[in-house]
Formats: structure tokens, sequence, C-alpha cells
């Protein structure tokens, strides 16, 4: 069983943000991101997408921690998508972006948004 973590109660206190305000993320975006995953996919509740937003700021600000660490040991100060690739390609929790960032990774695989999020044109 789960322990009691950081993140556990969120939704008692306000949600997860702690205010009913704007969110990081867009959920309109997150939502339609969720239908898309599967025809048996028809309803979500309010909730779902608030609870995918705070997870994807959770997944982003880990991924770019690990990124920075090698921009760091590079000596440099500007995180670069090796950087990324980096980080993704030494860390296991990762393993399912590996072909994603790779080099073998064939350009028709990555969506024009998969395009631009990586840096490439």
């Amino acid at each position: 069983m789960r322990q009691p973590g950081r993140y556990s109660g969120f939704m008692m206190h306000g949600g997860i943000s702690g205010r009913t305000g704007p969110h990081s993320l867009p959920l309109a975006r997150i939502k339609k991101i969720m239908k898309k995953s599967g025809e048996d996919v028809k309803m979500i509740s309010g909730e779902a997408p608030i609870v995918f937003s705070k997870a994807c700021e959770l997944f982003i600000e880990e991924l770019t921690r690990r990124s920075w660490m090698t921009t760091l040991e590079g000596k440099r100060r500007t995180l670069h998508k090796d950087d990324v690739a980096s980080a993704v390609v030494g860390t296991d929790i990762f393993d399912f972006l590996v072909s994603l960032v790779s080099d073998s990774c064939h350009s028709e695989d990555i969506t024009p948004e998969e395009k631009e999020a990586l840096g490439g044109s």
C-alpha cells in the first residue's frame, strides 16, 4: 500500500493548487488528450484533468531537475535538448521516452507538437 507522501491529501485542502483559479496547464487540452487515449473513454469528471495537470507539472519538474544536473555536469548554464535526452536515457522511469529522444527516432514518427517540444524544426 502506498504510504502518505508529500502530495497525499491534496484534494482535501482546496484542490491540487489550493485554489480554484487558473491552472498552469490548459485543462481543456488535457481533457482532449485523455479522450483521444481510447475509444472507450467517453466521460471524464471535472476533477480528473486537474489531477492530470498536477501530475504533468510534477513530471516536468522532475525531468527538468535531472536534465539540469546534466547541464551542470557539462559546465553550462543553458539546458539543451541533449540534456533532456541524457536524463531520459539515464533514468529507468523515463524508459518510455527513449525512442522519442534517441537519434534513431524517425521524424515521421514524431508529431509536429513533439518536434516543437524537442526543439526541432
